[in-house]
């Protein structure tokens, strides 16, 4: 009996608190500004260093280059880079290691799929994903000086 006395107190005084249920999809939850979503991959700036696959402790990137066409240029150029959501712990390890800041962490967190083999993403997938880039990593756009331009 002395249970269920503290049981309906407890019940009793969280029934006038104020609810803290979202309405999410149609009202977006504010996430934090150093939280670790989805990734984006930079194409143009990856010099395939394979960096990130290094440090990956789950093995999920899988990263291949190829030698750059153009002779005057030194480097290898992307050809695929594979990341495996299924396994990824979204450790943010892979964008820390990279040198050109190719890889970036954004503030997208929906995966969901129906389909593990959804959950494969490619470099083109990777590369489209640039909507909620986090605020630290997108670029600083410097005003230039107007008196060039008359």
């Amino acid at each position: 009996m002395k249970g269920l006395i503290k049981g309906m107190g407890v019940t009793l005084k969280a029934f006038g608190t104020k609810k803290v249920t979202y309405k999410y999809p149609e009202q977006p939850l504010k996430l934090p500004d150093r939280f670790r979503g989805v990734q984006y991959l930079d194409v143009d700036k990856c010099i395939v260093c394979n960096m990130c696959a290094k440090i990956c402790p789950t093995d999920c990137i899988t990263i291949q280059g190829k030698p750059n066409p153009d002779p005057e240029k030194k480097g290898k150029v992307l050809e695929t880079f594979d990341l495996n959501f299924e396994i990824c712990i979204l450790c943010d390890l892979c964008t820390e290691v990279c040198p050109t800041e190719a890889i970036v962490m954004t503030n997208n967190f929906e995966l969901s799929s129906y389909s593990r083999d959804d959950l494969f993403k490619n470099m083109l997938w990777l590369n489209d994903n640039n909507e909620n880039v986090r605020k630290e990593n997108t670029p600083i756009v410097v005003k230039g000086d107007d008196s060039k331009d008359a």
